[in-house]
């Protein structure tokens, strides 16, 4: 009997609560090392419900022979009837394939019929097979009932759809949710135990690493790893501060419109330093008396307490194969704790434009490519990467691209 088993009243309420204790059971350093969007999304797609649709345009039919067990028919003559007795008949079965989750024809709507099909129903892999079989089959009474099942699936199936999408549109906040207060509460246990002044030691058979489990539902996200050693908060550059120096640089460039004759025959290193300047001058002293430097092939370089925390690189667009690799060149340069970078691109030779859609186009192909953030101007792109060594390592890259005013040449 389809659509006979748990209520959808039942089963969601059941989901929220698996919800709840798969993110309680996680292993803590694993909680706070993991790439939360990355946890975010991979326990959505295992706790999202997927309701089967049918392929209506793919229903076929199949038949052959079957013995008819008439034993129970009055209208025949039969000299023991305590045992089955058969006659050769004939089975027509209308096969309907679907997508998604087969178990959830045993769970009963909220509302309507909650039955389809009898015993003739049977989901076989990504099928259902509704099978009539006689010994003088109706060919036309077949297909009348077929139909009427085919609209009770349909109605069944409807109403699974309007609970189970109010249930899938809400668990991604209830799942952020939840993972933001473990972290919260594992970050708080941490500060308590840090303040009671002994030694922390770790309790025995305490696992360093999540284990993947070997048989997930539906493993279409593979779970973010994360470092098993113990989480240590590291200094980062603030956001405020972040967005403050990508503000100093393209402000600079609104000089450099305003002024093109003074920049028009500047090379790489000159507009690098024009940057550079305009830096200096508002965070000189903030750690080691020169914040903003050269360091080795590094172009633009912020450091803290002896860390660095903002690295820049600057280079003239040279088509997309040039601006990977510089990409390349970049996260080269940087540390595990290195989270806040940015790509300057000159462009001077080439069709604007061009360069805005190529660089759209090209930097979700890089291989560190995590997923894009957003446009902050049309010609300012910002995306999340990882470490190359460290996908659980997440940093922010924002890449701008500025146009070059080019040299004029002299009138002959």
């Amino acid at each position: 009997m389809l659509f006979n088993g748990a209520s959808i009243l039942e089963v969601l309420p059941g989901q929220e609560r698996q919800i709840k204790t798969k993110i309680q059971s996680l292993e803590p350093n694993y909680v706070l090392n993991a790439s939360e969007e990355d946890l975010v999304g991979s326990l959505v797609d295992e706790f999202t419900l997927d309701v089967p649709v049918l392929d209506e345009a793919g229903i076929y039919v199949d038949y052959g022979e079957k013995q008819i067990d008439v034993s129970g028919d009055p209208m025949r003559f039969i000299y023991d009837r305590s045992e089955p007795f058969y006659l050769a008949g004939t089975r027509v079965t209308f096969v309907i394939p679907f997508t998604g989750d087969p178990g959830l024809f045993g769970v009963q709507p909220q509302s309507g019929t909650y039955s389809s099909g009898g015993s003739r129903a049977e989901v076989v892999k990504s099928e259902i097979h509704l099978t009539y079989a006689s010994v003088n089959l109706d060919a036309e009474r077949a297909k009348r009932e077929f139909d009427n099942e085919l609209t009770l699936l349909k109605q069944n199936l409807g109403n699974l759809k309007m609970a189970i999408d109010r249930h899938n549109s809400g668990i991604v906040q209830q799942i952020r949710q939840q993972i933001q207060q473990r972290k919260n509460k594992l970050l708080s246990d941490s500060h308590i135990a840090a303040s009671v002044g002994f030694p922390i030691k770790r309790r025995d058979g305490a696992a360093a690493t999540y284990a993947v489990p070997m048989q997930r539902r539906r493993p279409r996200i593979e779970r973010p790893p994360a470092s098993a050693g113990p989480f240590q908060p590291e200094p980062a550059l603030a956001v405020a501060e972040y967005e403050n120096i990508l503000g100093i640089i393209s402000s600079m460039v609104r000089v450099m419109e305003q002024s093109p004759k003074a920049f028009e025959k500047m090379g790489e290193e000159d507009l690098r330093t024009h940057f550079l300047v305009q830096l200096n001058g508002q965070y000189e002293g903030r750690a080691t008396g020169e914040t903003f430097n050269f360091q080795g092939k590094t172009d633009i370089l912020i450091r803290d307490e002896g860390r660095n925390v903002f690295i820049a690189e600057c280079k003239f667009w040279a088509g997309e194969k040039q601006f990977l690799e510089t990409i390349d060149q970049l996260l080269s340069y940087l540390s595990w704790r290195d989270t806040k970078t940015a790509v300057l691109i000159f462009n001077r030779n080439a069709n604007f434009t061009d360069v805005l859609v190529k660089i759209a186009d090209s930097t979700p192909k890089h291989k560190d490519y995590k997923r894009t953030i957003g446009n902050l101007d049309e010609s300012i792109f910002r995306y999340i990467f990882h470490q190359p060594n460290d996908r659980n390592r997440e940093l922010t890259l924002t890449i701008l691209a500025f146009d070059v005013p080019m040299a004029r040449r002299s009138p002959q």
